[in-house]
């Protein structure tokens, strides 16, 4: 099998802009000729061996990271925003798309943002007198994708506020009894916990911090934790969020919530621990939860975090949708990206989770790339805790490339070669190139349609 040539022109502009180098210095430490390190900062030629293992020896690079970044995510986004009709006419090329996300992410992103202003502002004109008259009339990201972007972003690994919390949770490198520790910080900082039968999980009132009793007791838990970071981990959160550079007070504001929620999920599961837990009893979701008293919504989450360099994890995707199929939770570390705007596949096994309650629902899937996956559901209903309240309901799903999946317990007893074993999915129909997918809801806008009033398949048209 031919070896894939690895393009990391923006890799190495970001190493050598970090460290101070001029291009002759950087090519001097390379021990490569100055043209040739430029062709390789700008994607016209791959890197050498001898230059990855020199990044690797004398820059302490994790190797793995130079074919990993945001190009496939950027792709996946770009493609997703030119499936707009607006640019049906003048719709660039895969291979353009990749070229953008390689050597002008920056231009890219900008690109996203642009249209998803585009997009916001079509939305107003839709209501426009709702709009008409207000301040805020103009066109604006909104706060909450906002922030979903930056953790997208992220790769949704925050490091400092990782270590941290693995600093407070593993301080000498063994587990502590975190809750106990967090609750005498809380009190030392003038607030008392109190365990009560309270509708709200959680409420500050004066000094008094009370947890509903009515939650799952890795909820209360997760939320001693979360409360623990906004009181003692407040400068590292501001300085984390003066990096992200948000558009809204309001994004900030929902971000800093992200950010200390990002802590007590990395506290009650430390990183270290977690991912050689993970490891041992492979990636098993019930018995990790009760190794780390946390919920099986927690730990998936979890383990679409562990993207720490030079100790990572197997890379997941994860995702929660509820019941009509809209995406509340969405993350991948793989080639798999999830649409930004509407729903997911239907074929998708997710959505079969709600039919069958408290169990693990097993699926192979292939998307229309080729790439093939192992997708583990289940469905993660919270009850309110009383007759009256209401009981929120969702799925929630993480999977992996089939090349990591004997890394999983959950992919012993399937035949992982056998290719009619797997079901073809998409991204979203809007943008899925499957022409006879029985389940499509609209056509796809990237392709032209033929009409025969005299023939019905599956569809009502042909995709062309």
């Amino acid at each position: 099998m031919a070896t894939q040539k690895l393009y990391a022109g923006v890799k190495l502009r970001e190493t050598r802009a970090r460290m101070g180098l001029t291009q002759k210095a950087f090519a001097d430490k390379l021990g490569v000729s100055l043209p040739y390190l430029n062709q390789m900062e700008n994607n016209h030629r791959p890197l050498s061996a001898a230059v990855v293992l020199a990044l690797a020896a004398d820059f302490g690079m994790d190797v793995t990271e130079l074919a990993t970044g945001d190009a496939e995510r950027i792709v996946s986004d770009m493609k997703e925003a030119l499936a707009d009709p607006v640019f049906a006419d003048n719709v660039p090329p895969l291979a353009d798309l990749r070229l953008a996300a390689s050597n002008a992410p920056a231009f890219a992103r900008a690109f996203l943002e642009l249209h998803r202003a585009y997009r916001q502002s079509h939305e107003r004109l839709a209501s426009l007198d709702e709009a008409l008259g207000r301040d805020d009339a103009g066109p604006r990201s909104s706060p909450w994708e906002e922030v979903r972007d930056f953790f997208h972003y992220c790769d949704n690994y925050i490091d400092a506020v990782d270590r941290a919390a693995e600093r407070f949770a593993a301080p000498d490198g063994k587990l502590q009894d975190i809750v106990s520790r967090a609750s005498m910080l809380l009190r030392d900082k003038g607030l008392r916990i109190t365990i009560a039968d309270a509708a709200e999980i959680r409420a500050r009132d004066g000094g008094d911090l009370t947890i509903s009793s009515r939650t799952a007791p890795p909820t209360q838990r997760f939320q001693i934790l979360h409360q623990l970071a906004l009181v003692t981990q407040n400068d590292l959160l501001e300085a984390t969020l003066d990096l992200a550079r948000f558009q809204s007070d309001t994004a900030r504001a929902i971000a800093k919530i992200g950010l200390a929620n990002y802590f007590a999920g990395a506290a009650l599961m430390p990183y270290r621990a977690f991912h050689a837990a993970a490891q041992e009893v492979r990636h098993d979701l019930e018995r990790l939860a009760d190794r780390f008293g946390a919920s099986i919504e927690q730990v998936a989450h979890r383990l679409s975090t562990l993207q720490r360099p030079g100790l990572k994890g197997i890379p997941f995707f994860f995702v929660r949708v509820d019941q009509a199929g809209t995406i509340t939770k969405r993350h991948s570390a793989t080639r798999l990206q999830f649409a930004r705007f509407g729903g997911a596949c239907p074929l998708w096994n997710v959505y079969r989770a709600f039919e069958t309650p408290g169990r693990f629902i097993r699926q192979l899937a292939e998307t229309p790339d080729g790439v093939r996956y192992l997708c583990l559901a289940r469905d993660v209903s919270k009850p309110g805790g009383s007759f009256n309240a209401p009981v929120r309901r969702y799925a929630i799903a993480l999977g992996c490339e089939v090349s990591h999946a004997k890394g999983l317990v959950y992919a012993d007893d399937l035949d992982l070669t056998n290719a009619r074993a797997y079901e073809p999915i998409g991204i979203s129909c809007r943008i899925c190139e499957r022409p006879n997918c029985h389940q499509r809801s609209v056509p796809p806008l990237e392709r032209k349609l033929k009409i025969d009033p005299d023939r019905r398949g599956l569809l009502p048209y042909d995709v062309s």
